[in-house]
């Protein structure tokens, strides 16, 4: 195995040397924080779907306006979709997929579903079949491929003639409070079939079908939001963090990879507080309000 502290300067690296390996926490204890952090991230998904449900067809009309444009030939006008845009493409690579744990409607939706879903599972004694690990990480390239279909839709002048057919559209009529929805039968129908999918998987929407996700992936994400795991401090055989992820992002011995959603259900889990986030940057001797949340127990 290769010693990771080879190319650290000499007092970290003996730093490192005589660092104690982590204390078990007490598993009283890692319940009620767990406990602690499940009552505020369902408080604040609430409060987001109640307030601003419409966050994520926001930004998403911004990609589609700004493909329409250049079918039209037009100079890129700064307006609401654009800003919301770019606004939350910049929070992404400063904090990560923030959002997509905490504050997307449609995220925040699919948890519920898949809470019910579980907890009638659990009632009637019937599970539904998983999802074949190999056919669950085929299926996570569908978002790219529902993205470049859209942005070929709007480049080609097309996407503007129909109607009727989007999901995510109908879903934000609905949660506007407008269900005048007689001509997006097809929508209906597409946004049904998805809450099927999210009673069976966890976050099924944002692991197979989001482009946005598709597009927050695609980001770099600064080096102090990145979740970070030393393998050689695991439990052996312990895979907590695994099982638990809504997303089953493993976490690698080093960085983690765009699609986890940093929704802090594997720090919860881990016995040893193997995981972080970081190196934490500090504003004005104040760490970031994202990283502390995340990283303080």
């Amino acid at each position: 195995m290769t010693d990771n502290t080879m190319f650290l300067p000499p007092e970290e690296k003996q730093n490192s040397e005589n660092k104690p390996a982590p204390a078990v926490e007490k598993p009283a204890d890692r319940k009620k924080r767990k406990e602690q952090n499940r009552i505020l991230r369902i408080a604040i998904q609430v409060i987001f779907f109640l307030l601003a449900p419409s966050l994520f067809t926001t930004a998403f009309s911004g990609i589609k306006h700004f493909f329409t444009l250049i079918h039209q030939g037009e100079p890129l006008e700064n307006n609401g979709f654009i800003t919301a845009l770019v606004a939350m493409c910049v929070f992404t690579m400063l904090f990560g997929r923030f959002f997509c744990g905490y504050a997307c409607a449609f995220g925040s939706l699919g948890d519920f579903v898949y809470y019910l879903s579980e907890k009638l599972q659990k009632r009637t004694g019937k599970r539904l079949p998983p999802l074949p690990e190999k056919a669950g990480k085929v299926m996570q390239h569908l978002p790219y491929l529902i993205l470049m279909i859209i942005m070929l839709l709007c480049g080609l002048g097309v996407y503007g003639n129909l109607t009727g057919w989007s999901p995510w559209e109908v879903f934000a009529l609905i949660t506007a409070g407008n269900f005048h929805l007689g001509g997006s039968i097809l929508g209906i129908i597409l946004l049904l079939l998805i809450m099927a999918g999210m009673a069976a998987e966890s976050r099924f929407f944002c692991r197979f079908l989001c482009p946005m996700g598709a597009v927050f992936r695609l980001l770099p994400v600064f080096p102090w939001s990145l979740l970070k795991r030393d393998t050689d401090k695991c439990i052996k055989g312990c895979s907590a963090c695994r099982k638990l992820c809504p997303v089953h992002h493993e976490l690698s011995a080093g960085l983690n990879a765009g699609d986890c959603i940093r929704c802090g259900k594997c720090i919860d889990i881990c016995p040893r507080g193997n995981i972080s986030i970081g190196p934490v940057p500090k504003i004005h001797g104040f760490p970031t309000i994202f990283s502390w949340a995340m990283s303080s127990g």
